[in-house]
């Protein structure tokens, strides 16, 4: 059993950090869908790239960090940092061929159940979810599934494809789990070159083995790509792990899903792709899921902390 780490109060930086993620990582959709790459040489190279942005910093102001998770029980903390990236590649390595194998629709909606799996982990752990975040969870996949329009086609193929957007889904909240873990003790800029170090690397092996191209591509994708670092990479996973010192990562995990009407937005003003009718009462309902989780998640926070003042000793601060 891992009892609920104790986290600071949500603050104003951190809910803006949320906002700006969920509007980063809606951005990812579109900009994969513009590149002219395949979608694990876009996922290697968000990630590489995105390292050589934050290790200057990182190993300049964090070196006396990046040695403590070398020795002692700062080893446990190291684990966990390079644990969520095996995850993360994990997630990438499956989700993105799941939508050539299934239907786009139907790998989208099981992707989406990562907030059910997320869920499981945490009581897997011991921790109780009130009963108004499950409720809110199903509500919001409900209505993740009813936005897709998903239609699970029958077939060997599309079988092999629903199971690996599915099994997307699980590694995505392991990703998170690990993350909410190593971020009680560890830096952000420290997780963040950690995480996507490990996760570049073991796609760059996955690419060279399944020959996937990394290179040739045109200045529009390349332009996609360095969008995507910026963007869904550094401005969306990053505040996502920047926010789970104070949020849940059940929580993130259920914000995740605003990505789908919020790549709809922006696949309608940049693509001109208007988003279909019937695909407005699931996106209606992901947003009424999403407010339940949130209200119940602050409610619950509020309550603990009027009856609990207890702080874990292993909860040592840590600077973001």
């Amino acid at each position: 059993m891992v009892p609920e780490p104790h986290r600071p109060p949500l603050d104003l930086m951190t809910g803006a950090a949320l906002a700006v993620a969920v509007l980063a990582v809606s951005s990812s959709a579109p900009l994969i869908a513009f590149a002219a790459a395949p979608a694990l040489a876009v996922a290697f190279w968000r990630n590489v790239l995105a390292v050589a942005v934050l290790s200057p910093f990182a190993l300049v102001r964090r070196r006396s960090e990046f040695r403590a998770l070398t020795t002692g029980v700062g080893r446990r903390e190291g684990m966990y940092c390079v644990l969520s990236g095996v995850a993360l590649a994990a997630h990438f390595a499956t989700w993105m061929p799941s939508a050539k194998l299934t239907s786009v629709a139907a790998a989208t909606a099981l992707v989406a159940t990562q907030p059910v799996w997320q869920g499981l982990i945490a009581r897997a752990q011991g921790r109780r979810l009130p009963a108004g975040v499950w409720a809110g969870i199903g509500v919001a996949v409900a209505g993740a599934v009813l936005a897709t329009g998903a239609d699970f086609t029958v077939s060997g193929q599309a079988f092999t494809g629903d199971l690996l957007a599915l099994a997307g889904g699980l590694f995505a909240a392991v990703y998170t789990a690990l993350g909410e873990r190593a971020r009680v003790t560890v830096s952000n800029a420290t997780y963040t070159t950690i995480c996507y170090g490990v996760c570049g690397l073991i796609l760059l092996v996955i690419c060279l083995v399944g020959g996937v191209p990394l290179s040739g591509f045109d200045t529009g994708t390349w332009l996609a790509v360095l969008a995507l670092v910026g963007g869904a990479q550094l401005l969306g996973h990053s505040m996502f792990s920047y926010a789970l010192r104070r949020v849940s990562a059940t929580t993130v995990s259920v914000l995740i899903l605003l990505e789908a009407p919020g790549a709809a937005l922006i696949g309608w003003a940049w693509l001109g792709q208007l988003p279909d009718l019937v695909t407005l009462p699931g996106l209606s309902l992901l947003l009424v899921g999403v407010a339940v989780v949130v209200l119940s998640s602050a409610r619950t926070a509020r309550r603990t902390a009027r009856v609990s003042t207890a702080v874990p000793a292993d909860a040592a601060p840590v600077r973001d």
